[in-house]
């Protein structure tokens, strides 16, 4: 098990494995309808098995290296998470994605996440293409991206059904020669 500090704060990213599924549920349960504006995430832990269940599937995907999950936790509390929801380091391509309760909002504990995570694929697993997606209407993840010095590549128009609503989602991108550049650069 490892735990990487985000900062002086005392927040820390840890993989977020199937014996957090408690930890993982009373999390949901806090940040469900916060969380759940955008994403779906809630929705697939909606009990204990559920939540167990959901974990494991990515305990799975990070023993077959097609994704990870990471927990970001402040405070001693799991408040978010980041994560690659896709992995292919053969094509050198993934898609990077994250949550966080309201209560965390504004520290840049995603932020700084995120540019662990990033680091890690670039860096270590070789990858040259991340990927990120955002319902249209996501404005703080959008931010978000551009902040990091990702690059919008356009808009899928209503391919994103939620609840029974379809949205247009955003695809936003950083390629290794440009995160390379951007971290050199000291963003």
């Amino acid at each position: 098990m490892f735990a990487r500090s985000l900062g002086d704060d005392g927040a820390e990213l840890r993989p977020l494995e199937p014996y957090h599924a408690e930890e993982y549920l009373a999390h949901m349960d806090r940040g469900r309808e916060f969380i759940g504006r955008w994403i779906l995430l809630p929705d697939l832990s909606t009990d204990l098995p559920s939540a167990r269940a959901f974990l494991q599937s990515y305990a799975d995907r990070a023993a077959a290296d097609r994704g990870r999950l990471y927990g970001i936790w402040a405070d001693g509390t799991l408040v978010g998470g980041v994560l690659f929801s896709s992995f292919d380091a053969a094509a050198g391509n993934c898609e990077v994605g994250c949550w966080l309760e309201e209560t965390a909002v504004g520290r840049g504990l995603v932020t700084r996440a995120m540019r662990v995570i990033l680091d890690w694929a670039v860096e270590e697993r070789g990858i040259h293409r991340v990927e990120w997606r955002a319902a249209a209407g996501n404005t703080a993840s959008s931010k978000l991206a551009e902040r990091l010095g990702l690059v919008r590549d356009g808009v899928l128009r209503e391919s994103y059904p939620l609840r029974g609503v379809r949205h247009d989602m955003e695809v936003w991108s950083v390629l290794a020669p440009e995160w390379r550049k951007l971290r050199a650069a000291g963003r």
